[in-house]
C-alpha cells in the first residue's frame, strides 16, 4: 500500500496559488486513478481518496491542517496503514528553487526550507520517503512566504496546468515502474 500527500493550504484562496501545487497534483492523481475524494480518518483533518495502480493500493491525502502541520496528517495515516514511509511514501509539493513547471523527483534529503516537508520529517521521525518536486519558480523582490501564496500569471498558468498533469503522472510511474525508472523520466 502506498500513501501520496499532496501538500497544500485548505482554503479557498489558496485554491490555484503556487504553495497548493501539491493539492493540484493530488486532484489530477485522483482523476487519472478514477478515485473520489472523502473525508480523511478521524483526527486527521484530511481529504483521502483510495484508488489503485498497476495492482497497488494507493491512498490519496490531502492534509487539510495548512501547509506548516501538513505532517500530523501523514503521521496518522501511515500509522493507521501500517504503512513504512521509507518504503511506500510520496509527497508532492511546490518548491521554489526550481524553475516553474519542472518537476524533479527525489529519493529522500532534507525539506530545503519547505515548511510543509519540515512538518512530514518532524511527525514521521525520517526524511526517507520519495517526494515530486514541483517548480513555482522564485521572485527576487518579494519575500518567500509572501511568494508562494501568489495565484500564477497568465502565462504560467498553462505550464503549471501541464506540470501537475506530468507530476501526477510521475507519482504512476514511481509506483508502477519503480523510483529510479521514473527519476530517469521526469529528471
Amino acid at each position: 500500500m502506498w500513501l501520496i500527500a499532496g501538500l497544500g493550504n485548505p482554503d479557498r484562496k489558496y485554491l490555484k496559488t503556487r504553495h497548493n501545487a501539491g493539492f493540484m497534483a493530488a486532484d489530477e492523481l485522483a482523476l487519472l486513478l478514477g478515485a473520489q475524494w472523502g473525508p480523511g480518518p478521524r483526527n486527521t483533518e484530511s481529504l483521502m481518496a483510495r484508488a489503485e495502480a498497476d495492482g497497488q493500493e494507493v491512498l490519496l491525502l490531502k492534509p487539510l491542517t495548512y501547509m506548516n502541520r501538513s505532517g500530523m496528517a501523514v503521521r496518522e495515516v501511515l500509522r493507521k496503514n501500517n504503512i513504512r514511509p521509507e518504503k511506500n511514501l510520496i509527497v508532492i509539493h511546490d518548491d521554489i528553487d526550481m524553475e516553474t513547471a519542472r518537476i524533479r523527483i527525489r529519493k529522500n534529503g532534507s525539506a530545503g526550507g519547505h515548511r510543509g516537508v519540515e512538518s512530514v520529517i518532524l511527525e514521521t521521525g525520517t526524511k526517507e520517503f520519495i517526494r515530486v518536486k514541483i517548480g513555482v519558480g522564485r521572485d527576487p523582490s518579494l519575500p518567500a512566504d509572501v511568494y508562494v501564496l501568489q495565484k500564477f500569471s497568465k502565462t504560467e498558468a498553462p505550464l503549471m496546468e501541464e506540470a501537475v498533469h506530468r507530476a501526477a503522472q510521475a507519482v504512476i510511474d514511481v509506483i508502477t515502474l519503480g523510483v529510479e525508472t521514473a527519476m530517469n523520466r521526469f529528471n
